[in-house]
């Protein structure tokens, strides 16, 4: 279903601004990022096949498993969903490394024990 057939206060945007981010789910929150569909699937079911997506490489068949899983997930292996042209797939591999990049930097930042006296 085309986004702009939803009820305004169902539609992502609306809801993120009204809500806060925080009361969209992973799709939601896909779809805003992935910004358009393409004729004959709206961007809500790009997300959800984005989110199911498997991962090409033969070591790995569990698939991405939402959106921790989606962290790993390459150019190439976002190239098989149809409407990810290389604007979106370089756009979604951006956030997808300053995600990395900003739990990378909690982990960092977190208090080390150096002692068992210490916990």
């Amino acid at each position: 279903m085309p986004i702009k057939d939803l009820p305004a206060d169902a539609r992502p945007r609306e809801k993120l601004l009204a809500r806060g981010a925080s009361a969209l789910s992973d799709v939601e929150l896909l779809a805003l990022l992935l910004r358009t569909g393409i004729k004959g699937k709206g961007v809500l079911q790009m997300a959800q096949e984005l989110l199911a997506l498997k991962k090409s490489s033969a070591d790995n068949n569990d698939g991405f498993d939402g959106i921790a899983g989606l962290l790993h997930a390459s150019a190439d292996d976002l190239k098989r969903i149809k409407g990810l042209g290389p604007a979106k797939r370089a756009e979604i591999v951006a956030v997808l490394e300053l995600s990395r990049r900003a739990l990378a930097q909690q982990l960092k930042e977190r208090t080390v024990f150096a002692t068992p006296d210490a916990v």
